[in-house]
């Protein structure tokens, strides 16, 4: 029991550390993706824009 015990606190010990380690590394990856859908969004909307504009132009 004792052993059983043991290697559930080991177990909690090892995921808690886990997680504090794999902490940066998920936010640098969330701001990564975060940044490339910004961009995506900006590239986007700037597209239209622009088509937007031309149209009004041509009018």
């Amino acid at each position: 029991m004792d052993v059983l015990v043991t290697l559930l606190v080991w177990s909690a010990t090892q995921a808690a550390s886990l997680l504090t380690e794999s902490r940066q590394l998920v936010g640098l990856a969330a701001a990564v993706l975060a940044a490339i859908l910004a961009a995506q969004l900006g590239w986007h909307g700037t597209d239209r824009l622009i088509a937007w504009r031309s149209r009004t132009d041509e009018d």
